[in-house]
C-alpha cells in the first residue's frame, strides 16, 4: 500500500530533524544527562517538526539503547512506539478530544504506572483547542505529576494556551524551515524515490512550502508522476501563473491598458489558474520591484527569487509611490478575496484600479499621482491642464451711431455707472472706442463732467510676496503632497484684494485638491496670520483676470464717456 512521502520520510531521530538545532540539541543534552522535565510545550507553525520531535522524545525516554541522545529505533520499546502497539505512549488530538470529560479520563488513567516502558507519555497535539474547563482539569496533574508521567503539548497558537499551563512546561519554539534546508531534503527524497527533480523546480517547491517541510513533501508527491519534475510542471499542477504571464499583467496595468489586463485575467481564470495565487504572485513581483527601487544596494539578498533581475528592471520607470500604492491595493484585494462571492470579479476590480490610478480613491493613489507629476516636471515633460481655458472675448472695433438716433441717456445708463471697475483695468485701446460718425477721424475728447465711479477694492501691491509668506506659514500644517501642488507657480497663483485672497488654479486636478475644506481652513489661517486680520480664501478655475477681460472693458467704457451721450 502506497504511503505519502511526508509520512514515509518523517524523522525517526533528532539527527534527521532539519532546521531546528535550537530544539534538538537541547533535548539531546537533557537526555544524555538524565535531566528530563515532566512537561514540554512545543510552539511553531505547521510542518516544522513539533509532532515528530514529540514522538522522537517519547521513544528516547523509553529507549533501551540511547545513542548520543538519539533513540536506537531497533529495541522493543522504539519499535513498539513506532507501530503503536505500546499503549503507554498515547497521542491525542485536542481538536476532537477537547472536553473536560476526556481530560478527566486521561488524568485518572495517568496515575497508573506504565506496563511495558519506563515512562507513560501523553502527546497532546493542537493543545490550544482544549476548553477552559479541560485546561483547568489538566492543571492539577501538571502541578504534581507522578515520576513516571511525561506530557508533551504541541500548538500553533501559543497565545491561546493559558499562562498557568505554559508556565509549568519547558517551552521550545520551532522556526520555519529555511528554503536551503528544504531544497536539500527534497533532493535527498527525490534521489531515494527515483524522481527526476530539477533544481529550479526544487527552488520553486521550497518557496511554495513557506517554511513547512511537510507541505514541500506533499507538493513533491503531487508532482511526481513518472516524468521529469520541472518548474513549469509545478506551476501547472499547483495552479500558479508563471513569471512571464505575471509580468505581462503588471505591464498592461502600468500602460493603463484595461482591455489587455482584463483579457489576461480572463485567459488565466478559464485556464484553471487560481485567482488567489495570481494576486499573490503579483504582490511578490511588486515587492521585488519596490525593494530594488528603494534599496538597490542591499536588495539582492531580500528578493524572493521568483522573478529574474531582467524582468524586475523592465519596471524601473515605476515610482516608489506608485509601487507602494499598487502593492497596497493588491494586498487588500487578497484579504477581501476570501469574502468575495465572485473571485474573478474581485481580481478584475483590482486590475482596473491598477490601470487607472485615479480610480483607487485613497491617499496612496494621490501620492502616486503627485509623484508622477513631479517626475514629469523634473524631466521637462509638459503637463497639460485638465480644465478648459476660458473662451476669448471678442473686441468690437467700432460702433457707428447715426446722429438722428442719438437720444437721451438710455434707461440702463444709471446701472452701468454703478458697476464696479476692475482693479487691473486702465482703458481700452483706441481701436475699441465707440465713435459717432462726426467724430470718427478725431480723437475723442475727455468728458467734462462724468460721474465718479465707485472706489475699487484695495489690492495688495505685493501679492507674490504675500502668497509666498502664506505658503511658508501653511507648510508645517499642510500635507506634503498638497503643499507640493499649491507651491507650483506654473499652475497656481494668488491675488489679495478687498474681498480676500483669490487663488487661481489652471489645473482641474489641483483645483479639486485645494478646494477641500481642510485645505482652505489652513490657508485662511495662514493668510490671516500674515495680514493680521481675518481674510477669506476663494479658489477660481483658470488664470487670473487680465486687463483685456470683458469686465475691464466695461469699466473702461464707464470712465471714457461720449460727446453725444451723458452717463448719469
Amino acid at each position: 500500500m502506497y504511503q505519502a512521502l511526508y509520512r514515509k520520510w518523517r524523522p525517526r531521530a533528532f539527527d534527521d530533524v532539519i532546521g531546528q538545532p535550537q530544539v534538538t540539541e537541547t533535548l539531546m543534552r537533557q537526555l544524555e544527562h538524565g535531566r528530563i522535565s515532566h512537561a514540554y510545550l512545543f510552539i511553531g507553525t505547521r510542518g516544522t517538526g513539533k509532532t515528530s520531535c514529540a514522538k522522537i522524545l517519547a521513544k528516547a525516554v523509553n529507549c533501551e539503547d540511547l545513542r548520543d541522545g538519539n533513540p536506537c529505533n531497533v529495541c522493543g520499546s522504539c519499535v513498539g512506539i513506532d507501530d503503536g502497539s505500546i499503549l503507554d505512549v498515547e497521542e491525542l488530538d485536542a481538536a476532537s478530544n477537547n472536553g473536560v470529560d476526556h481530560v478527566r479520563a486521561l488524568r485518572d488513567e495517568a496515575i497508573f504506572t506504565p506496563a511495558v516502558v519506563k515512562k507513560r507519555v501523553y502527546i497532546i497535539d493542537e493543545v490550544h483547542g482544549l476548553s477552559i474547563a479541560a485546561f483547568n482539569a489538566l492543571l492539577k496533574i501538571l502541578e504534581e505529576p507522578p515520576l513516571h508521567l511525561l506530557f508533551i503539548l504541541a500548538t500553533t497558537e501559543a497565545h491561546k494556551v493559558p499562562a498557568t499551563i505554559a508556565s509549568r512546561c519547558q517551552r521550545f519554539r520551532f522556526r520555519r524551515v529555511g528554503a536551503t534546508d528544504i531544497v536539500a531534503r527534497l533532493r535527498k527524497v527525490a534521489d531515494a524515490e527515483g524522481l527526476e527533480l530539477q533544481d529550479d523546480a526544487a527552488q520553486l517547491l521550497a518557496r511554495l512550502a513557506d517554511g513547512s517541510m511537510r507541505d514541500a513533501l506533499a507538493l513533491l508527491d503531487q508532482c511526481a508522476g513518472g516524468q521529469a519534475i520541472t518548474a513549469d510542471l509545478v506551476r501547472r499542477f499547483v495552479g500558479l501563473v508563471g513569471s512571464a504571464e505575471c509580468a505581462n499583467l503588471l505591464r498592461a496595468a502600468c500602460d493603463g491598458d484595461v482591455e489587455a489586463a482584463l483579457g489576461l485575467v480572463g485567459e488565466l481564470y478559464y485556464g484553471g489558474r487560481d485567482m488567489g495565487a495570481l494576486l499573490g504572485e503579483l504582490s511578490t513581483l511588486l515587492r521585488d520591484i519596490l525593494l530594488v527601487r528603494i534599496a538597490p544596494k542591499g536588495s539582492e539578498n531580500l528578493l524572493s527569487g521568483s522573478f529574474d533581475r531582467g524582468t524586475i528592471d523592465t519596471f524601473s520607470a515605476m515610482t516608489p509611490e506608485r509601487l507602494l500604492g499598487a502593492l497596497t491595493q493588491v494586498t487588500d484585494a487578497i484579504a477581501d478575496l476570501g469574502r468575495s462571492a465572485n473571485r474573478k470579479l474581485a481580481v478584475e476590480i483590482c486590475m482596473i484600479r491598477l490601470c487607472d490610478v485615479q480610480l483607487a480613491g485613497d491617499a496612496g493613489a494621490l501620492s502616486a499621482r503627485v509623484a508622477e507629476l513631479e517626475q514629469k516636471i523634473a524631466d521637462g515633460v509638459p503637463v497639460a491642464a485638465v480644465g478648459a481655458a476660458p473662451a476669448p472675448v471678442e473686441v468690437v472695433q467700432s460702433v457707428q451711431v447715426p446722429p438722428s438716433e442719438i437720444v437721451d441717456a438710455p434707461p440702463w445708463a444709471d446701472t452701468v455707472s454703478q458697476l464696479p471697475r476692475s482693479p487691473a483695468a486702465e482703458e481700452l485701446p483706441q481701436s475699441a472706442s465707440l465713435t459717432a460718425p462726426s467724430q470718427a477721424k478725431e480723437p475723442m475728447p475727455e468728458p467734462k463732467a462724468a460721474s465718479a465711479p465707485s472706489a475699487a477694492p484695495p489690492v495688495s501691491a505685493a501679492g507674490d510676496d504675500i502668497w509666498g509668506k502664506v505658503l511658508a506659514s501653511a507648510q508645517k500644517t499642510l500635507d506634503v503632497s498638497v503643499y507640493t501642488l499649491i507651491s507650483d507657480g506654473k499652475e497656481v497663483s494668488a491675488v489679495l484684494d478687498g474681498e480676500g485672497l483669490q487663488i487661481y488654479i489652471e489645473n482641474a486636478f489641483f483645483l479639486g485638491v485645494v478646494e477641500k475644506k481642510e485645505v482652505l481652513a489652513v490657508l485662511e489661517a495662514a493668510v490671516s496670520e500674515v495680514e493680521g486680520r481675518s481674510v477669506r480664501v476663494k479658489c477660481h478655475a483658470g488664470a487670473p483676470p487680465t486687463a483685456g477681460s470683458s469686465s475691464s472693458k466695461l469699466d473702461a467704457l464707464t470712465r471714457k464717456g461720449f460727446d453725444n451721450i451723458t452717463i448719469k
